[in-house]
């Protein structure tokens, strides 16, 4: 049977590769594949799970370090019209338990060095019909698997899962039709190009083909779906993509690895990222030949001013951008910081972005605040779960929606400005507070590393702005200090009450907030304190 080409992932790398065999398609470490190896050896993937009886429809587990094995396992799902999903690789084994059983696996692949915490597990999963592990297992499976199978007729309507990082509760899997994928989260091809998105799958060859073969570094782990989005659009668009061969984060080998690799761009996730890069350049000042790298952007994390401020100073040739998006809403744009200073991106008027009112029964106009929602190419919902997906895919005359929870106000021009997240806001004696401005603040002082804000139940507030804070190495900074420089710029219900002191912040592998243990460790600080 002859097969058509659609929307599929599986279809669109197949073209890309196809076009550009001979490019480079990633690097790690000592590790470098061009397309046509990497799509050979997602053939090999495919053709063992298929061996295994991994079909459409069944789950195909990524607890995998950053690496080509999560490209070829993403790959080699997609190619069988199986689903895809990103396991993060710090979880524990009650969060391991939950998602498995959750996104009832039916194959995984996992880094050699979880064993630990996977093999004890395994047991008890037996409707895992096929298991890999990184390294020689893994290779040994490939090299002795023919890259022939029986190719289905893909498309743009297969699904992959996106698990969200849990951090105000467990993971939920969002569920995108690679169509919308394609269009609402990796740019419809369009990018790189002045045309913008494509109007037909085999369009992206001419994508690759004439495109500038950029060279992409990915910093953040693949299983964090800002980093996987933006690789995917690099691969895309005939891109080599550059991963770190190292699980903890050292600014200065990413410096290092960036100069070998001779990186044209490079993706962060906020500050969490950023800022250990900026002192690397400020302690080591023309240490790095970075005159290829034309472009740091932020996704999934915004930069703070002060940060961006310093990336420009200290690299002056350099486009340094944030862009905002969410695991329901795909990417939802770049802007810069509003003018007003209210507020921490402002985006262009787009027909497939508003703000819906809090009652969820109109869509307001200028000057109103309310809910960021994504309509179009969007996810379609939660994995196994009705009631959640229910709260927040809705429609309105008929036009299907995504409420993002990031709160927003439309300006007189039709530009909306992005305030914060809605779930985390503070309400404290009637007033309300996101905590992003009250980090963003905390932050700027030259003491500090990292914050975080956080709400806490108060009898006569409500609750009450608190925060916790780490310095850098060897600075020194008291609370009152710290309060000071708020007030200067922060009304004084913003302000936080009382302020812990931490050796770290916790965050996620991609510098995601966790506000749970912020809360947590506020509170315990102030139970300490009195």
């Amino acid at each position: 049977m002859s097969i058509t080409r659609t929307y599929s992932l599986a279809d669109l790398f197949e073209i890309v590769a196809a076009a550009v065999p001979d490019r480079e398609a990633i690097v790690c470490g000592a590790r470098r594949f061009t397309y046509a190896q990497l799509d050979a050896r997602a053939n090999r993937l495919a053709a063992f799970f298929q061996s295994k009886g991994i079909g459409p429809g069944d789950t195909v587990g990524l607890q995998l370090y950053n690496g080509p094995e999560y490209l070829e396992g993403l790959l080699a799902a997609c190619k069988l019209r199986a689903i895809p999903l990103n396991i993060n690789y710090r979880y524990v084994a009650s969060e391991l338990r939950y998602l498995y059983d959750n996104a009832k696996l039916s194959a995984l692949i996992y880094s050699a060095p979880l064993a630990a915490a996977v093999e004890p597990l395994l047991p008890d999963y037996p409707e895992i019909k096929a298991v890999l592990v990184s390294g020689e297992n893994y290779e040994s499976a490939l090299a002795a698997t023919q890259p022939e199978y029986d190719v289905p007729q893909r498309s743009g309507d297969d699904l992959s899962l996106l698990y969200t990082g849990g951090t105000t509760g467990m993971p939920k899997g969002v569920m995108w039709p690679h169509q919308s994928l394609f269009f609402g989260a990796l740019g419809g091809g369009g990018f790189y190009r002045k045309e913008g998105p494509i109007k037909t799958p085999d369009e992206i060859a001419d994508v690759a083909r004439n495109g500038h073969p950029l060279r992409y570094m990915a910093i953040a782990p693949l299983m964090h779906g800002a980093a996987l989005w933006a690789t995917l659009v690099s691969l895309f668009a005939g891109q080599t993509v550059i991963t770190r061969d190292q699980v903890e984060f050292d600014a200065e080998k990413v410096w290092d690895l960036a100069e070998q690799e001779q990186a044209n761009v490079i993706s962060v996730v906020g500050d969490a990222i950023a800022s250990p890069m900026v002192e690397a350049l400020k302690a080591h000042p023309n240490r790095w030949n970075l005159s290829r790298l034309v472009h740091i952007g932020s996704g999934g994390g915004l930069f703070s001013a002060h940060v961006q401020a310093e990336l420009k100073r200290l690299l002056p040739r350099i486009v340094v951008a944030d862009s905002i998006g969410t695991s329901e809403g795909g990417t939802l744009g770049g802007g810069a910081k509003p003018e007003s200073g209210e507020g921490f991106i402002k985006l262009a008027a787009r027909p497939d972005i508003k703000v819906l009112s809090l009652q969820h029964d109109r869509y307001v106009g200028p000057g109103e605040d309310g809910v960021l929602v994504r309509t179009g190419n969007v996810a379609v919902g939660y994995w196994g779960d009705p009631k959640k997906t229910a709260e927040t895919f809705t429609s309105l005359d008929g036009e299907k929606i995504v409420i993002t929870g990031d709160m927003a106000r439309v300006l007189e021009d039709g530009s909306i400005v992005v305030l914060g997240r809605g779930s985390q806001c503070i309400n404290t004696g009637g007033e309300k507070v996101f905590p992003e401005e009250v980090e963003e603040k905390l932050t700027s002082h030259e003491a500090v590393l990292d914050a975080l804000a956080a709400g806490i139940p108060d009898a006569r507030w409500g609750s009450k702005v608190e925060a916790v804070v780490s310095l850098h190495p060897g600075a020194k900074v008291d609370a009152e200090a710290l309060q000071d420089h708020c007030r200067r710029d922060l009304a004084g219900y913003k302000v936080p009450k009382s302020i812990v002191f931490v050796d770290q912040v916790v965050r996620s592998p991609a510098g995601k907030a966790d506000y749970r243990w912020a809360k947590a460790t506020a509170q315990q600080g102030l139970t300490a304190e009195g």
